[in-house]
């Protein structure tokens, strides 16, 4: 008996070590460390220890009328193999609450609790509901870990800083499809932005089909490429029927954009009785500003600009259109018989009154359909319309004129939010620096500037693989600098978090590019000669360099150049023996002019193109053939004038150099004259040299030109720096009649 009953307990605990074991190599193993890399931030965050693991949870909820956002989280759900349920079932204890409330959370708002067995979901809204389910899908995805989902445990509450938080897609210069619209839908709506402004018309091609007007989709939606092949497509009205009900399931706003009265050669083109002339013309196959514009004065005009807005109206429900209504030529207008009727009937004083006489009239129709008027900063030349909604892209001069007339303002400025910019304009950084509400607004004004946007003008943007790397990982701080408070932002921390992001883009195949540069040149100037450093901008490289063509080595010191060594220093970087981003170089030319002073006289260069500093033109560092790459001084519609003190008196200087740069799709064009005069005691002056132009200005393409001034030498110790214009865009130019850019690099004494 003894026997059996020792026989008995030693079967029991085998079976409890059995047990034992089963349930502790059936644990589910919970990640070492929480992930809250959601983004946008949260507006605040109270963190516990421990996690809700989302397998087998139930999600239900009391009101019906939440369906739809619950099944959208399933959906999620199911496609990454998350086994939640739509029922509540006996027995399941951890379930998650998604109830709407009387409390005030705004439209976005939100407030999500987590806590071992409970997940509660709160909003007085549907979007609110919608955009914390979105942060639930992010915080499970950043929190997998080991077959298995866990949503980190604490207190979230969250709402949108800006009403206003848009991706502007240009599908006009190149036509993107409808996937990867959709696929850019689903990418806006998983960070939080809430705007799709999609510019469906321009000079390149007319996208949107219009029933009234069929050689709109026939003809105007094609282009005759320079090689001869035909290139283009447009989006049917069952397409963007399809697009704005995929965008309205995840609470995006489909912005349509039909730009006037420029930017609208594709349609005269079908059309050529809706410009100044009448005269036939082709879609354009290039890309700038052209000087083809609806007439003003052809009452034709509007009777087509109504038809073609009743048939957008009819497909976008938004409660905005925007016109475009910027880089519109007059010279057209000037000489148009009816456009000079018109202003003397309407008692206008010249083409910028002509402009806001075309934008008012818009915008009282689109008004009387209860539709509110979008237009680029430039509407404000001649008067603003009252409610009219101002997107300011020069700068933000033109949100801040906007609002302090009442209007609301969208900000886009070219320094932070063109996207299809290079890095070395606008990278990772520059963009989560940026802030749409401008110092200096009283607590009204402020309150009027909506929101801002990330544009993407698609002239160099031929594919879906190009427009991942422009837009991504840019569109993260965008999505943050919209959504979430700007009180102590820290970019080392969420650049920590956009690293935990790459995965969740690579599992939504986004083919997304650099944070920025890898590194940059940095030259400091000095009596003895340049300092050029490589500055890393990415973390984990190694930078190569080689100089005058030698063989590639590590950096790790500055280099160091006298004042009449000429260089060419070429560098790339390497992560895990992998070459990362393009390899970019600098050019240095020292000379007898270098580091001195500069005073000038006439002309002041724009703070876009500063060329880094004031005495840009004297630093010994060669722009490229990019324009935007911050070694350029550009002035705009004038000429320049400067002063460089040497220091001293010499007696040794024979020729002085300079580099232009011609791009005239940019309306930079090489200037006319350039003068040289000398002086000893910068108060009398003398001619010394000058040298006249000899570039066609009708050649295409970008190219730097070099002026040699060559004179007797002579006691000197001032020159004085004479650059003409080049003028007006040319007649023959698409942007005829528009001022012109001068470009210059360094002054070089020799």
């Amino acid at each position: 008996m003894r026997s059996m009953i020792w026989n008995g307990k030693l079967i029991l605990l085998f079976f409890l070590l059995l047990v034992t074991y089963s349930c502790q190599n059936n644990k589910i193993n919970e990640p070492l460390k929480a992930s809250y890399a959601v983004i946008p931030t949260f507006q605040e965050l109270d963190t516990l220890s421990g996690f809700f693991i989302l397998n087998d949870a139930v999600v239900y909820t009391s009101n019906e009328s939440l369906l739809e956002e619950i099944n959208n989280f399933l959906i999620f759900s199911q496609k990454n193999n998350i086994n939640v349920k739509s029922t509540v079932e006996p027995g399941v204890k951890r379930q998650i609450t998604i109830k709407l409330s009387d409390e005030n959370f705004g439209n976005e708002g939100y407030d999500l609790f987590v806590s071992k067995d409970q997940i509660v979901l709160t909003s007085n809204a549907k979007e609110g509901i919608y955009r914390g389910l979105t942060s639930l899908k992010q915080l499970a995805l950043l929190n997998y870990f080991e077959g298995h989902y866990f949503i980190p445990l604490g207190n979230y509450e969250d709402h949108a800083l800006f009403e206003h938080r848009g991706l502007l897609l240009d599908c006009s210069r190149h036509f993107f499809s409808k996937e990867v619209l959709k696929k850019y839908i689903d990418l806006l709506s998983f960070y939080k932005m809430n705007v799709l402004h999609w510019h469906l018309t321009e000079d390149q091609a007319w996208r949107i089909a219009i029933d009234k007007y069929p050689r709109l989709s026939e003809f105007a939606a094609w282009r005759t490429e320079p090689d001869g092949s035909l290139y283009g497509g447009f989006y049917s009205k069952e397409d963007i029927s399809e697009i704005v009900a995929y965008a309205s399931e995840k609470y995006i706003m489909v912005i349509p954009e039909i730009e006037l009265p420029g930017h609208s050669q594709a349609a005269i083109a079908a059309y050529p009785y809706l410009s100044c002339t009448g005269d036939s013309v082709q879609v354009a196959n290039d890309w700038g500003v052209f000087k083809e514009i609806y007439c003003a004065g052809n009452d034709s005009v509007f009777i087509f600009l109504e038809d073609v807005l009743t048939e957008v109206m009819e497909l976008f429900p938004s409660k905005y259109i925007h016109i475009g209504g910027d880089e519109a030529p007059k010279t057209r207008w000037e000489k148009c018989p009816k456009c000079q009727k018109r202003m003397k009937k309407e008692k206008l004083k010249n083409e910028h009154e002509l402009q806001s006489y075309f934008i008012r009239r818009i915008q009282t129709f689109l008004s009387k359909n209860g539709r509110q008027l979008i237009g680029w900063d430039e509407i404000l030349e001649g008067g603003l319309a009252k409610g009219a909604v101002v997107q300011s892209w020069r700068g933000m001069e033109g949100g801040i004129e906007a609002v302090k007339h009442g209007n609301n303002a969208i900000m886009s400025p070219t320094s932070h939010a063109y996207f299809d910019y290079d890095l070395k304009a606008i990278d990772l950084e520059k963009v989560y620096s940026f802030y749409p509400v401008p110092q200096g607004l009283s607590t009204v004004e402020a309150s009027l500037v909506i929101g801002g946007e990330c544009n993407l003008w698609s002239e160099h943007i031929p594919d879906e693989a190009t427009l991942d790397g422009k837009v991504f990982p840019r569109l993260l701080a965008m999505s943050e600098v919209l959504w979430s408070d700007s009180n102590g932002r820290d970019y080392d921390e969420f650049l920590e978090r956009v690293y935990q992001h790459y995965a969740l883009l690579n599992s939504m195949h986004v083919n997304y590019g650099l944070e920025s540069i890898p590194f940059k040149f940095e030259s400091t100037l000095s009596d003895s000669g340049i300092e050029v450093s490589i500055i890393p901008k990415l973390k984990n490289i190694v930078i190569a360099y080689s100089l005058n063509g030698t063989q590639f080595e590590v950096y790790d010191s500055a280099l160091i150049f006298s004042a009449f060594e000429a260089s060419k220093i070429k560098g790339f970087a390497k992560r895990k023996d992998k070459a990362i981003g393009d390899t970019m170089e600098i050019s240095l030319y020292p000379h007898l002019a270098l580091n001195s002073s500069i005073e000038y006289i006439i002309g002041e260069f724009s703070p876009s193109y500063t060329g880094g500093s004031k005495k840009a033109l004297v630093d010994g560092v060669l722009g490229s053939l990019d324009f935007r790459d911050g070694r350029w001084q550009g002035f705009f519609g004038e000429d320049v004038e400067c002063i460089i003190d040497l220091g001293s008196q010499r007696e040794d200087i024979n020729e002085i150099e300079t580099h232009f740069y011609q791009y005239s799709n940019s309306w930079i064009f090489i200037p006319k004259e350039l003068v040289v005069q000398i002086s000893d005691d910068g108060i009398s002056w003398s001619d010394w040299a000058s040298v006249q132009s000899e570039v066609d200005p009708k050649t295409r393409g970008s190219f730097i030109s070099t002026f040699k001034a060559s004179g007797v030498k002579k006691a000197m110790r001032y020159l004085k720096i004479k650059v003409e214009n080049f003028g007006k865009v040319p007649e023959w130019h698409e942007a005829a009649g528009s001022d012109t850019w001068i470009f210059m690099d360094e002054i070089v004494v020799k």
